[in-house]
């Protein structure tokens, strides 16, 4: 059985160091030159870049005070598997940050998260190989799940976070809700791994939100964005919940695909009089389905369409996996 006080105090503990450090990060930040243009809005004004910083600090030091609980006040979880999502986290946000201070090979970013899954790799090599799929349950995988699903998992998990982005709130909105939605299937599976590590995203995200909501103080970067799926892999490998992971990253396969048959374009939306309209007329992304399909839209609605997406397969979810609700 999970500890829903131990659970709630990591949650409480990322908000906590989020809130705190984000007001400090945006002026760092803006004083550093760190800003990109906001395309979506009128005038493209500068915003600060790199946010996902304080979403690092938030979600390592809750990891970090959820590992003092367990050695001194006794509550109990596997602390190497903790250990290892925080290395694969850490990983990630360097790569991130690299990328976001250099502008990284494209090619060399969508495969370096690789090197991330190796503590994952290791872990699961003296645990379970099986994944437990809808209607079906579990599949055994053995020697390929070891070392191809799993790096696999975080490195295509992380690429689709990061694409489906650009978007004032857009980014940590859906994170907060794939991490809600895995924090209440981790509960009702007994998982307490899956748990912390849900937990502490979701308080990052949900007080980075406050920050990132349209009209936006700061960017996440490519630090936040590759951060949701390298957190989501994490949290489904160690809690063997893989086929959540699956559902909740829907509408960030089909906006690569949709993405994928344009051979990757980075477009924003064409800014007109208050709506956002897909650049020419043509839909290359996800986004611009949405701008065609509702003759122009607002950022703000764009984006809560998007949240609404991810909160239905939440739904689809819950439905599958949350059994003890």
């Amino acid at each position: 059985m999970v500890d829903i006080i131990l659970v709630l105090s990591v949650l409480l503990c990322s908000a906590v160091i989020t809130a705190f450090s984000m007001p400090v990060l945006v002026r760092k930040l803006f004083a550093a030159g760190i800003t990109g243009d906001d395309w979506n809005k009128k005038g493209t004004p500068p915003v600060a870049e790199m946010g996902g910083l304080g979403i690092v600090m938030g979600v390592i030091g809750s990891l970090l005070f959820a590992i003092a609980l367990h050695t001194f006040f006794g509550y109990n979880f596997a602390l190497i598997e903790i250990l290892a999502a925080m290395l694969t986290l850490v990983i990630i946000a360097l790569i991130g940050t690299y990328d976001d201070l250099f502008d990284m090979r494209q090619d060399v970013k969508a495969v370096l998260p690789m090197v991330a899954s190796l503590p994952l790799v290791a872990v699961s090599a003296a645990g379970s190989t099986a994944i437990s799929l809808p209607f079906i349950g579990p599949v055994d995988f053995g020697f390929f799940y070891i070392f191809l699903l799993i790096p696999l998992g975080v490195t295509v998990a992380s690429n689709l976070t990061n694409m489906l982005a650009g978007f004032n709130g857009m980014e940590a909105g859906m994170g907060a809700v794939i991490f809600a939605t895995a924090a209440l299937i981790a509960i009702a599976n007994g998982s307490t791994e899956m748990a912390i590590i849900s937990a502490a995203m979701l308080g990052a995200y949900l007080v980075f939100l406050r920050f990132n909501w349209c009209p936006a103080r700061v960017f996440p970067g490519d630090i936040g964005n590759l951060l949701i799926g390298a957190a989501l892999a994490s949290a489904v490998i160690i809690g063997n919940l893989e086929s959540v992971g699956a559902i909740l990253m829907v509408p960030y396969v089909i906006d690569f695909f949709i993405k994928a048959a344009n051979r990757f374009p980075k477009t924003p939306g064409h800014y007109k009089d208050g709506k956002l309209y897909p650049p020419e007329g043509k839909v290359k992304g996800l986004v611009h389905l949405v701008m065609k399909l509702s003759g122009g839209i607002s950022e703000q609605r764009l984006v809560m369409a998007f949240i609404a997406a991810e909160a239905l397969c939440g739904l689809v979810a819950i439905a599958l996996y949350a059994r003890a609700f």
